[in-house]
């Protein structure tokens, strides 16, 4: 099911961001890489074991109640009694298992449900894990001194991930980045993700400018622009 995109973000929070990130970099040799994504996974795998789930508590109900179920049948085929044989009703039983199956596999296409009935913790795992994928893409050993870092927010799952290059990582504690988290998190729960990714960035910036000066030579190796997957 193809999603809406909420991570859209105007040309006014583009050119704020592209800003942000050049100002960042005029006081410090890091380089800072920002994206934006509505979703990091669609979790498919979460629907098929939601699916298999259900089918699997309809099996178990229907197996330990089965006068009721077939009751229900007669009742569906006009009160007309059936003795149903061994194999009658195993497919019955089956084909009442992968409808069961089917329909809440189809349900949960539904993306909003799909997000909402998957652990935190999954989501919290791929998150960061695709922010590592990327970073690994476009920002990991492509400066001179590896200090480049990504500033990754995907809207849908309200996350964000900051990931840094061997330099920083070595220098800069997880931790130390909280600032710049919280400046994100508060613009993007007020509806200004783009204001959001330009105060983190700016906060970034402060980060970068005191563990890694600016030296005579520092050349704009990253793209300062927004990147939206």
């Amino acid at each position: 099911m193809a999603l809406r995109k909420i991570s859209r973000m105007s040309e006014a929070d583009h050119q704020l961001v592209t800003a942000a990130v050049a100002d960042a970099e005029h006081h410090t040799s890091g380089e800072i890489v920002t994206i934006i994504t509505d979703l990091s996974d669609h979790y498919e795998d979460i629907g098929i074991a939601w699916a298999s789930g259900v089918a699997f508590v309809a099996l178990a109900t229907y197996a330990t109640f089965p006068d009721v179920y077939m009751g229900l049948i007669n009742r569906l085929t006009g009160g007309w009694g059936h003795e149903y044989t061994t194999n009658e009703y195993v497919a019955l039983l089956l084909t009442a298992v992968a409808l069961k199956w089917v329909g809440t596999w189809l349900i949960l296409k539904w993306m909003p449900l799909r997000l909402w009935l998957t652990p935190k913790a999954t989501k919290l795992a791929r998150v960061r894990n695709h922010a590592i994928s990327l970073f690994k893409v476009g920002t990991e050993s492509k400066t001179v001194g590896r200090t480049g870092v990504l500033l990754y927010l995907s809207m849908l799952e309200h996350r964000a991930e900051i990931v840094a290059d061997e330099a920083i990582a070595s220098k800069v504690a997880p931790e130390v980045w909280g600032d710049a988290m919280v400046a994100l998190l508060d613009h993007v729960k007020a509806g200004n993700p783009g204001q959001g990714v330009a105060a983190a960035v700016a906060q970034m910036g402060v980060v970068l400018a005191e563990y890694f000066p600016k030296g005579s030579e520092n050349p704009n190796e990253l793209p300062d622009r927004l990147i939206q997957l």
